[in-house]
């Protein structure tokens, strides 16, 4: 590795001055001290607590995919039809493919746009009926789950959850760090739980990403999002097809590229909007030019 950690810093604090959010926070991940990840370089508190919006969805998969490879959940039995739509598995939840709309009500008012399986349609009520499933299964509250199976586990000890397993993480950006760190190149969680999590999931489904409109390949892992050859997109256009990641509406996000051996988070309290679209990737193609091995 050549780059120092001063370059590194100094591009994250320019592009992070320019936010409106002038607290915003923003942390690089890579190799340091013979560990295979950890913070190379930041810029602002990253010790102050952040709304993680649908970031969120990252470790509630993860939570997810867990009890799958403990064999307390199935992936691809069809779930019970007053629990889901009609055909649709844990996996169609976690990777937006069970047609529910992103808001799509409860059993008996279901709004289906697609059979599952179809099309990549973007869910939060996707990602919380998989929670509501794992709580029947094992009887015990989705946060409690959370946080006793990943959080806790990867030393995240001021994450909660408040409310909707889409949407409801709280935890300062120190704490999205080391999530983005494990995903990078995982220690604690079994690598195959990672894999599931960022491996495209029926790839080349056509679909809208929320901010960036409609994708040819609109690709999912079992709850991240690949980069795949979308454009527009959030990352850099010279990040590597295989990075994976999440942004939330909170203007937090966090993406990780193992060809670099390289992640990024950013937090802010600024809502997602205009802004983000150019200033998320300006700084991720700085940091990919800064960042060189």
């Amino acid at each position: 590795m050549t780059t120092s950690a001063g370059p590194l810093a100094e591009t994250l604090r320019e592009h992070v001055a320019t936010w409106p959010d002038r607290a915003a926070s923003a942390a690089v991940l890579g190799p340091v001290d013979g560990v295979a990840s950890g913070v190379v370089a930041s810029a602002g508190d990253l010790d102050v607590d952040r709304r993680w919006a649908s970031v969120t969805k990252l470790l509630s998969a993860l939570t997810v995919l867990v009890l799958v490879h403990d064999g307390e959940a199935d992936l691809d039995e069809p779930l019970p039809q007053e629990t889901a739509p009609p055909g649709a598995t844990l996996s169609h939840l976690l990777d937006h493919t069970t047609g529910l709309d992103f808001e799509a009500g409860g059993p008996g008012t279901w709004r289906v746009r697609a059979q599952p399986g179809q099309r990549r349609i973007y869910s939060n009520t996707g990602i919380e009926v998989a929670a509501a499933h794992v709580e029947r299964l094992t009887g015990a509250p989705f946060a409690e789950l959370l946080r006793e199976l990943v959080a806790a586990p990867l030393g995240m000890a001021r994450t909660r959850l408040e409310g909707s397993a889409a949407h409801g993480l709280v935890a300062p950006t120190a704490d999205l760090a080391l999530l983005a760190g494990e995903l990078l190149a995982p220690r604690v969680l079994p690598a195959a739980v990672v894999d599931l999590l960022r491996t495209p999931s029926r790839p080349g489904l056509v679909g809208v990403l929320p901010g960036f409109g409609r994708q040819q390949h609109n690709d999912w892992g079992l709850g991240a999002e690949v980069r795949a050859d979308k454009s527009p997109h959030w990352t850099s256009p010279d990040s590597h097809p295989a990075t994976f990641g999440h942004f939330g509406q909170s203007g937090t996000a966090l993406w990780v590229d193992r060809s670099r051996s390289l992640a990024l988070v950013t937090a802010s309290s600024e809502p997602f909007g205009e802004w983000a679209t150019t200033a998320w990737p300006a700084l991720a193609t700085a940091v990919l030019q800064t960042y060189r091995t």
